[in-house]
């Protein structure tokens, strides 16, 4: 996989893009966040007032007031500051885990859409990379949702601790102020180093995904022809480069951590010195010692999240950017709007694209044509072109359907007329059922079952077409794979068919009946086959021959066989 440098400006764009991802994030869930950070503040105000109240009522009882009735007053003030701490932690976390969770699943949906939509984007990203920026990005992008509260949380408690021990006296308020500011600015600078650190680490992870998404769906090709070791060297260089990437921002993470640690332990221990050297000095009473110490204590903690926030913050831009890369991406193409007439032609009219020089034919309405190209990479663009996964900018000349322009097309409409159905066509998850009729709304099922010679696997199993398949079709041979695949586009029963080799797994005699099955199945309908296989050639009405980029011959493929050497030559087996 090639990849450009990105330039200054692409960096920028970037940036402007994540910081967009999180403010859309901000702003649709403002009402979340902000009943999350009363709530949440109220927790801190609880826990902060808890050694408030602790050291009020010890200097209450040392100045000789022992009644009954304060004791009681004392009880009930910290009865009810537990029960605030109980129930505003518990509501306000349930608020912001439940809009963190759904605003992570918005970004996912996005991301997914972008990455199945018909007009692809101009984005160097595998589909591993898309599976990483679709859940482990989306999921740190909507961790803003949390971390903007928990860290308002975390000041007003902090806030709150300096006022109470500033009450008590101004130094060890100052102290706690000077402190927190100090803290916060140390690890803002290591914060930025973790957003890069873990924006390419995904980076790297999302690379080692792709590269093992590849490696799965040519397990089978690589046995074939003794490619393991070469693979396996691949994959463990790039696991290799994620591993150390992983380490070094585990090594970042670790010093940033211990460096919180430490600095928040020295604002503890400091305000502890300096209120213990003050009630010694009898400048501060006994239930001032006691309370500024108890938020000595205290405040290690709202510290800590306040001194994490930042990292947390960087993260989730360095994912939001990374998000940036597939929702701000151009379209390759923009859609038109027309829709094709039902069962129109096909025609491809002086197209240039690679090897394609100047190619032109015609498929009328209802004609088996096949196709048979000497070269496998110009059988594998024309195929693309006539999927649109190249768009009508990108090479010259036409492509029509129904008389229209594909450019002039909506890429929906042109999906819905014509299919394209590659050699190596996905089999998911599911059953025989759900891979052939995914939808659930074709008729045609039973009828392309048999066409495609798939009986024999439904018959083999006591579930029928319910049989279990596994990911990537893992329970079935080869062969079985290809024909389910055929099955699939067989029973879409669309106006024009197009099909790429779909019998090369398959044994001579099933190619046979699959080539007779084919053409009875799609007598009357548009139907395109590139293939070099003798059994589809025969049995199509006619054969186009393409060879360097261009249309040299045409006829049927006995007349073929018999006027031209070549031909025979090239798919006689």
């Amino acid at each position: 996989m090639t990849r450009t440098l990105m330039t200054p400006a692409d960096v920028r764009k970037s940036r402007r893009a994540g910081y967009d991802i999180l403010r859309t994030a901000v702003r649709r869930n403002v009402g979340a966040m902000v009943w999350g950070t009363v709530l949440m503040s109220l927790y801190q105000a609880g826990e902060t007032a808890f050694p408030i109240a602790l050291g009020l009522i010890i200097e209450h009882a040392m100045d000789g007031e022992r009644s009954p009735g304060a004791l009681a007053l004392s009880i009930v003030a910290l009865a009810v500051i537990i029960t605030i701490v109980s129930l505003s932690w518990r509501f306000g976390m349930r608020i912001l885990q439940k809009a963190n969770t759904t605003e992570a699943h918005r970004w996912r949906v996005r991301v997914s859409a972008c990455g199945l939509q018909p007009v692809a984007r101009d984005v160097d990203l595998k589909s591993g990379e898309l599976l990483t920026i679709a859940t482990e990005d989306a999921d740190q992008t909507a961790d803003i949702v949390e971390v903007v509260p928990m860290l308002i949380s975390s000041m007003v408690s902090v806030l709150i601790a300096a006022v109470a021990l500033g009450m008590a006296d101004l130094r060890l308020g100052l102290l706690v102020m000077i402190g927190a500011v100090a803290i916060l600015s140390t690890l803002s600078v290591l914060s930025k180093r973790i957003g890069s650190s873990t924006k390419e680490q995904q980076a790297r992870v999302a690379r080692a995904g792709a590269k093992v998404a590849d490696l799965i769906t040519g397990l089978r090709p690589l046995h074939g022809f003794g490619g393991n070791q070469a693979a396996f060297r691949s994959y463990r260089k790039v696991s290799t480069e994620a591993k150390q990437q992983a380490i070094t921002v585990a090594r970042v993470n670790g010093v940033y951590a211990g460096t919180a640690l430490g600095l928040n332990a020295t604002l503890a221990t400091a305000v502890t010195l300096t209120a213990g050297w003050l009630a010694l000095d009898g400048q501060i009473g006994i239930g001032a010692l006691v309370m500024a110490v108890g938020l000595a204590q205290f405040i290690m903690e709202p510290l800590r999240l306040f001194s994490d926030m930042p990292k947390y913050v960087m993260m989730a831009r360095a994912s939001a950017e990374r998000m940036a890369l597939v929702l701000s991406a151009p379209q390759v193409a923009v859609s038109g709007t027309a829709r094709p007439a039902p069962g129109g032609d096909l025609e491809v009219d002086c197209v240039r694209y690679q090897s394609l020089q100047g190619l032109k034919f015609r498929v009328p309405a209802g004609e088996f044509t096949a196709i048979t190209a000497y070269q496998p990479r110009a059988a594998a663009e024309l195929a693309s072109i006539l999927a649109v996964n190249v768009a009508p900018s990108e090479y010259e000349g036409a492509v029509r359907l129904g008389g229209q322009d594909l450019a002039d097309l909506s890429v929906e409409a042109v999906r819905e007329h014509i299919l394209v159905n590659p050699y190596d066509g996905e089999i998911f998850a599911g059953t025989l059922r759900t891979n052939i009729d995914p939808s659930g709304t074709s008729r045609t099922v039973s009828e392309a079952v048999e066409a495609s010679m798939l009986t024999d696997v439904v018959a083999q199993h006591r579930e029928g077409l319910d049989h279990e398949v596994r990911d990537r079709g893992a329970n079935l041979s080869g062969g079985q794979r290809q024909r389910l695949s055929l099955a699939r586009a067989l029973a879409a029963d669309s106006d024009v068919l197009v099909l790429r080799d779909p019998t090369t797994a398959v044994d001579a005699v099933t190619e046979q009946l699959v080539a007779r099955n084919v053409a009875e199945l799609r007598r009357g309908r548009t139907t395109v086959v590139i293939t070099s296989s003798p059994a589809l050639l025969d049995v199509a009405d006619r054969v186009l021959v393409l060879d360097d980029g261009v249309v040299t011959a045409e006829g049927t493929h006995r007349d073929l066989l018999a006027t031209d050497a070549t031909y025979s030559l090239a798919v006689t087996r």
